[in-house]
């Protein structure tokens, strides 16, 4: 079985070195056009898409601790074209403008493979697509099903047989897959967080590191941003703290902060890695809806993650949330399920991480403060790709204008709200309680996850 004992309880991407110095924290008044709270992805693509747009604009990060710090540095470096969480999701909840949703999110990684190439971000970007795996019968009918609609939109997706799978990624798991060979790209998360936030700062961008924001009001035209030491007074402000969600009441009711979990191997050697092939390196993901989520690393380590995905009772985010050591044991035993030749191979690291949830799985945008403050949050886990879509929005919410992208319905409506505690917390145990059984009953949905299907939740991830 793989080894954890020796294991860092730390995001093996934000320990890798060439991470920059921390910018100094706010101290005094200042004064912007734009002022963005959080420099994670979010912020930092408003930062910059701000200055693209216009130069001469004014712009201020502020940020509670340091850039990618967050969400933005743990994650699995899975830089998706779906603004959606899937095409799936997308198609259940905006059939009416799939097609466009669809469009617009290839186009957004297309721009930002040109901002890596642009701004000459290393963080080793490459667009070798996912593949999801059927290791249950009924995922491959659930694939199948997911093939003839994309691929009758002319979608870059091959369905595989069992085979075929087996060919591109050797484990006795796999009973097909679907690979989109296109619509993902795998990124190294902190070292483009690091590129985003050096072109942010030659383009003249003003970051404040280790400035929590305490308060934002509403100051006549513009709004005050208050931290303990200092204060941003600015016509405008973008709001991109993900989980972090609590300077803002109304987005309580929307969001969650759900606790996601991952390991990273040793480098693999070489007869390692030839016995399991991989040699396309796709990000992979498998059709459950529990799923765990791996990838190979620059240097050949695997990331394993997902699966377990926790709420917290309190709702908090909090530092001793990230370490559970039953998900980390969880995980290791199922590496070892879907990869037995590797049996010998240690892994170096292990974490956790608050991602922002909400009932529809996918990003959602809205203003505040007379439409001078605008937020975009709730991408649950798929935010590496779709918060530059949302920093366009947010940008375009704040000009006060109607726009192509701000007369999507996906940006008009918001989701479902989750109810407050206690019941919030029982109907979200009850929900992956519901999960776990379709899962473990070959995909059959009970009575309760075919009711929120019919109120237009849809729990499924």
């Amino acid at each position: 079985m793989a080894d954890l004992a020796d294991a860092q309880p730390s995001p093996y991407w934000l320990g890798q070195d060439g991470a920059p110095e921390p910018a100094d924290p706010l101290q005094a008044l200042e004064s912007a056009d734009l002022a963005v709270v959080g420099a994670g992805y979010s912020g930092l693509w408003t930062a910059l898409l701000a200055k693209e747009r216009d130069p001469g604009r004014d712009v201020v990060v502020v940020e509670a601790a340091t850039a990618g710090s967050a969400a933005s540095g743990r994650n699995g470096g899975f830089c998706s074209a779906s603004l959606t969480h899937g095409f799936d999701n997308g198609l259940s909840r905006f059939p009416g403008e799939m097609d466009e949703l669809e469009r617009l999110g290839r186009a957004n990684l297309d721009a930002i493979a040109l901002a890596v190439e642009r701004y000459q971000i290393d963080c080793d970007f490459r667009r070798t697509g996912e593949l999801i795996v059927a290791t249950e019968p009924w995922h491959l009918r659930s694939l199948k099903a997911s093939y003839a609609d994309e691929s009758a939109r002319d979608h870059d997706v091959e369905f595989l047989g069992q085979d075929a799978v087996r060919a591109e990624i050797a484990s006795p798991t796999y009973l097909g897959g679907l690979w989109d060979r296109t619509g993902c790209a795998m990124v190294d998360p902190a070292r483009l967080v690091w590129g985003l936030r050096r072109a942010c700062l030659e383009l003249g961008v003003r970051l404040y590191e280790n400035t929590p924001v305490t308060a934002l009001s509403a100051t006549g035209a513009g709004m005050r941003v208050q931290t303990p030491h200092g204060r941003v007074d600015a016509a405008r402000v973008a709001l991109a703290t993900g989980a972090h969600a609590g300077l803002l009441r109304r987005l309580h009711h929307y969001v969650v902060p759900v606790y996601d979990y991952a390991l990273m191997t040793e480098p693999l050697t070489g007869d390692q890695l030839a016995s399991i092939g991989w040699s396309n390196r796709q990000g992979v993901g498998d059709a459950g809806n529990q799923f765990h989520y791996y990838r190979l690393t620059a240097d050949n380590r695997i990331l394993w993650g997902g699966y377990d995905a926790v709420y917290y009772h309190d709702g908090r985010v909090a530092a001793e949330h990230d370490q559970r050591e039953a998900t980390f044991q969880l995980l290791a035993d199922h590496f070892a399920q879907t990869f037995p030749q590797l049996a010998d191979v240690r892994f170096t690291h292990k974490w956790g991480g608050a991602i922002d949830t909400c009932s529809r799985f996918s990003g959602f945008f809205g203003t505040a403060h007379g439409g001078k403050l605008a937020y975009a949050v709730g991408y649950t886990g798929l935010g590496v790709g779709a918060t530059r879509f949302g920093a366009n929005v947010m940008l375009d919410l704040l000009t006060g204008r109607r726009t192509a992208l701000t007369s999507l319905k996906m940006v008009r409506r918001k989701p479902l709200p989750f109810p407050p505690e206690p019941v919030r917390s029982r109907v979200i145990e009850l929900t992956r309680w519901s999960i776990a059984r379709a899962d473990s009953h070959g995909g059959r949905r009970n009575l309760w996850l075919r009711t929120l299907d019919k109120v237009g939740v849809g729990f499924d991830s």
